[in-house]
């Protein structure tokens, strides 16, 4: 599927299984950030939508005007950080070398700096401007 032309349309009923959508103040902004620390790929980027690429995997953003009649909208707080409570697991991306990106940009927060973990990989926490915390790992 070309992410840069296909219809809404037929990328919706293209999806299946469990899907990654956030909800952003700036659309481009949260791109940017997540292109240059984890190496994702941004299309059909606007300022209220983009389709991010990684590894296979697909992560959706909207902005908040394109949820304004959408009751999950009033969920949110207007300032401060999003999505505690979940984790956006990042596997096989390099985690010392997110994290060495991410201390570069002022806007973004290593959590948790590379570890090794019982479970077998080696992880970072690191939060984005918007506060949703992103675990790049790889297999140790």
């Amino acid at each position: 599927m070309d992410y840069e032309t296909v219809s809404p349309e037929d990328f919706g009923k293209a999806l299946t299984g469990i899907g990654l959508n956030l909800l952003t103040r700036d659309v481009r902004a949260l791109a940017a950030f997540l292109g240059e620390v984890f190496g994702m790929r941004a299309h059909r980027l606007s300022d209220d939508f983009a389709i991010l690429s990684l590894g296979g995997a697909l992560l959706q953003l909207h902005s908040d005007r394109t949820f304004s009649r959408h009751p999950i909208l009033g969920l949110l707080p207007e300032a401060g950080a999003r999505g505690a409570g979940i984790e956006v697991r990042l596997y096989e991306v390099n985690p010392d070398d997110a994290a060495r990106r991410a201390e570069g940009r002022p806007d973004a927060t290593v959590l948790q700096p590379p570890a090794d973990k019982p479970h077998g990989l080696r992880e970072a926490v690191i939060l984005s401007p918007e506060g949703y915390a992103f675990v790049p790992s790889r297999r140790l």
